[in-house]
């Protein structure tokens, strides 16, 4: 008999744990409704781009259940791979400038995409992947560079003017540093052109109707009017980012 007694004590442990824990995971009604019956979100993000950073906005709606579509208005810097900062050595006071730049480069982007859930987050939390596309409208703006100028007024003294940068003129020795960010804006060129994404999202946490995810892609933009960043060096028409961003939002139902 003894023998018998610690195998069902056994036995009866071990279905004790198993009643536990399916108890503990069952899930509540409001879970589940938040799993299912959210039918709209919206978030904000913050991104790090290979050229630069970013903001962005969007917006959503379920087409199915592992299914949304999605609209999407974003801000992005753009910086050449060869820019590089100086200083004149010249002046003990002079300020940093990237020599050879003449434009800075901004993407203003508005699209439609999708959202394709691959993994759904479990309802106790965890972490839900998808699959995002989008394309649509991309406007490149270009903000000419100002640079202060070094002229000399005699043999030991000179002066300082803002002039907007011209290789031809403004070299080295002569280039004081960088003028005001202000400075430009009244000859702002706009190129527009079009734009793709792609990208892996990772969305984790324990509550469905809080968003907090990030995402990892590409993004390329195409101008057919080519933009010049850098003096010496072709135009570009193409242009390819990586970037990684942390989106924050929320989950709703209209009714």
């Amino acid at each position: 008999m003894r023998t018998l007694i610690v195998p069902v004590i056994l036995c009866m442990m071990v279905l004790c744990s198993f009643s536990l824990h399916a108890q503990e995971a069952s899930p509540s009604l409001s879970d589940t409704l938040d799993n299912v019956l959210l039918e709209q979100q919206y978030s904000l993000g913050l991104q790090l781009n290979t050229n630069g950073w970013g903001i962005k906005f969007r917006r959503g709606k379920n087409l199915a259940l592992l299914k949304q579509f999605m609209w999407e208005l974003e801000f992005s810097t753009y910086k050449s791979a060869k820019e590089v900062r100086t200083i004149n050595p010249y002046y003990s006071d002079a300020k940093s400038f990237i020599y050879g730049k003449l434009n800075y480069l901004y993407f203003l982007r508005g699209g439609i995409g999708f959202q394709r859930i691959l993994n759904r987050k479990p309802y106790w939390g965890g972490v839900q992947l998808s699959l995002i596309y989008y394309g649509g409208v991309s406007v490149g703006i270009t903000k000419p560079v100002y640079l202060f100028i070094v002229h000399s007024t005699t043999s030991t003294d000179y002066m300082v003017s803002q002039e907007r940068y011209n290789p031809a003129i403004h070299f080295l020795d002569n280039i004081y540093g960088r003028g005001p960010f202000l400075s430009g804006f009244s000859n702002l060129e706009f190129h527009p052109g079009v734009y793709a994404k792609a990208g892996l999202e990772f969305e984790f946490g324990t509550k469905s109707r809080a968003i907090k995810a990030l995402e990892a892609g590409l993004t390329l933009d195409y101008s057919p009017m080519a933009i010049a960043i850098m003096a010496y060096n072709p135009k570009q028409s193409l242009f390819l980012t990586a970037y990684i961003s942390f989106s924050f939002g929320k989950r709703f139902n209209k009714y």
